[in-house]
């Protein structure tokens, strides 16, 4: 990251049509911040962090959520939060595009 400015990080996403994209826009010790990018029909099936926070922002486009027994379909400008430990997913439905900004505390570990 060459600058703490980031004011549009769309061109950050990478696409791929066989499975979501996953790009990491920043990684600390506390914190990771990243884009997820699901073409129609792709989907990240629930799953759950031990230890660790997550937020999303649905960047562009609609999803289909689920955290914990709530689901909820959402657009632009939307926040999700999945507590840790809750498992949480997302299903792009389509026709277009989602572009999801994804904020883990603390950052998973290899």
């Amino acid at each position: 990251m060459s600058s703490p400015f980031i004011p549009d990080p769309r061109p950050l996403a990478v696409w791929q049509p066989a499975k979501m994209g996953k790009s990491t826009v920043y990684s600390g010790s506390s914190l990771m911040v990243g884009l997820n990018a699901l073409e129609a029909g792709q989907a990240h099936e629930p799953h759950a962090h031990a230890g660790a926070d997550k937020l999303y922002e649905v960047v562009d486009g609609r999803g289909e959520f689920l955290v914990g027994e709530e689901r909820a379909t959402l657009e632009r400008g939307a926040l999700i939060v999945a507590p840790a430990g809750v498992p949480h997913g997302v299903r792009n439905p389509g026709p277009g595009r989602l572009l999801l900004l994804v904020v883990i505390a603390p950052p998973p570990r290899p």
